[in-house]
């Protein structure tokens, strides 16, 4: 039996975001665009508008995130997606509150080290942002790189954690 798939949408103070659910588990994170309106969302049976236990919980726990109470996220997640792609997505939640990583130490952590290119597109298509943070993964060089919410919401991210400096749009001090 297929399960049912819900999506409400909060504000957050980097903007608003799309909670995408199928049961109890929360499948998807993602930031709006005013260019597409969330037009990748779930269509046809089975899909529905809805508040729910997991909306109420995930809204509650990134609410404590903004306010810089939380640094740890405890949601039921469930990823849909390749086995390289999950253990990519997984390896996200392992980097800590405000630090960065290079996408080669992510290639490397997951036994793939000539992968990066790989894992840079799997970072890019991570359904979880934020609590699975993806915007925590840097270049090698220290510098931004791509993000699905747009540049300046990865910096507002990297600054709100502390990792990245004010005033600094390229190059900062990280410890790996």
């Amino acid at each position: 039996m297929k399960k049912t798939k819900i999506h409400t949408k909060i504000d957050s103070p980097v903007g608003k975001l799309l909670l995408i659910s199928e049961g109890d588990f929360l499948t998807g994170l993602y930031f709006h665009k005013e260019s597409n309106d969330f037009g990748f969302l779930p269509q046809g049976e089975g899909v529905k508008e809805n508040d729910s236990p997991i909306f109420r919980e995930t809204t509650q726990q990134l609410q404590h995130y903004f306010e810089g109470h939380l640094k740890v996220f405890d949601i039921p997640v469930k990823f849909n997606g390749t086995g390289f792609q999950k253990r990519v997505w997984n390896e996200l939640f392992t980097i800590p509150y405000g630090k960065t990583v290079s996408y080669l130490d992510i290639a490397k952590r997951i036994g793939s080290p000539g992968a990066v290119r790989a894992v840079g597109l799997t970072n890019g298509k991570n359904p979880i942002s934020i609590i699975y943070p993806c915007h925590r993964v840097i270049g090698s060089n220290g510098k931004l790189t791509g993000y699905g919410g747009g540049l300046d919401k990865k910096e507002w991210l990297l600054r709100h954690e502390g990792a990245w400096p004010q005033g600094s749009h390229q190059i900062g001090l990280f410890d790996d």
